[in-house]
C-alpha cells in the first residue's frame, strides 16, 4: 500500500533524509519514532505529495506520488503537524470544502462528513468558528478532514497532539477500529502511543533508519525493556529540514 525506496532529501548542506527505503502492508498501523532533527516530517511531507524528494520513490497503492500524484493522493489521508485550517470556517462549512476538493458532492458529501464528525466527536462545536476551539478540537477537526474521503492509506503527524487523555483514548480506538482496512503511519514522540496502537515501529536518526520490529521486538532490544532506551545516543538538534 505504501512503498518508500531510497529517499533522499537534502537542504543546503544538511541531509535531512538519506536512501530511507519502508514497506507498510494492508492492516499495518506503523510508529514512526525519532527525536528532533530525525527527518519524520521531511519523509511524512515527501511521502504525501508536499515536497519533492531529490532522489527515490514513493508508491501509494502502485502510484507514484511525483509522476501521478492525482492518483496517489486520492488514496491519502494526511494530517499534517498543527493540523491547519481555515479559522473563520465552522468546522462543518471546513469539511464540506473538503468535500469538494475531493470531489464528492450532495448525499455523498453528507454522509461522508456525517461519518467523520461521529468518529471525531465534532457534533458539539459544529457551527463554531474553527479559530474559538480548543487545541484539541482543532485537532479533532484535522483529523475529520483526513480521514473523510475513506482512504486507503492514513498518514499521520502527531495525530493526539493537544488532546486530554480521554480525548486521546477516543482517537486511539478510532485508529484501532479502522486499523485492518487501512495501511497507517503515524509519527508521534509519545511512545505508550506507539505500545498501544501500533503494530509495528520505525525508528530514524538523521534520515536513516537505525530500528525497526513491533514494539515489543524493539523493547526487547532495550537494555531496560523500554522504548525510550533506543533514543539514547541519537542526535537531539533541532530539525533544519522542517
Amino acid at each position: 500500500m505504501l512503498e518508500i525506496e531510497s529517499l533522499t532529501k537534502r537542504f543546503d548542506a544538511v541531509t535531512a533524509v538519506a536512501g530511507l527505503s519502508l514497506t507498510v502492508k494492508p492492516g499495518e498501523v506503523l510508529g514512526f519514532l525519532g527525536p528532533n532533527g530525525a527527518g519524520k516530517t521531511t519523509t511524512m511531507k515527501m511521502a504525501t505529495g508536499y515536497l519533492i524528494p531529490d532522489g527515490g520513490t514513493v508508491r501509494v497503492c502502485g502510484h507514484d506520488i511525483v509522476t501521478d500524484t492525482l492518483a496517489a493522493q486520492k488514496r491519502l489521508g494526511y494530517l499534517p503537524e498543527g493540523a491547519p485550517a481555515y479559522g473563520e470556517m465552522t468546522p462543518r462549512e471546513f469539511l464540506t470544502f473538503i468535500c469538494r476538493v475531493r470531489g464528492l458532492w450532495g448525499g455523498a458529501a453528507r454522509a461522508a462528513r456525517d461519518v467523520a464528525v461521529g468518529h471525531t466527536g465534532l457534533g458539539p462545536v459544529l457551527d463554531r468558528p474553527i479559530e474559538t476551539l480548543s487545541k484539541g478540537f482543532r485537532r479533532r477537526v484535522g483529523l475529520a478532514q483526513a480521514i473523510l474521503h475513506d482512504p486507503e492509506v492514513l498518514i499521520m503527524d502527531e495525530p493526539t497532539d493537544g488532546l486530554d487523555p480521554n480525548q486521546k483514548h477516543t482517537v486511539r480506538e478510532l485508529i484501532r477500529t479502522i486499523a485492518p482496512t487501512k495501511t497507517i503511519v503515524i509519527s508521534t514522540h509519545l511512545l505508550e502511543e506507539v505500545e498501544a496502537i501500533c503494530t509495528r515501529a520505525v525508528v530514524i536518526d538523521r534520515g536513516r533508519i537505525v530500528a525497526d520490529g513491533t514494539p515489543k521486538e524493539l523493547m526487547l532490544q532495550s537494555p531496560s525493556g523500554k522504548l525510550d532506551d533506543l533514543f539514547r545516543g541519537l542526535t537531539t538538534a533541532e530539525d533544519e529540514a522542517a
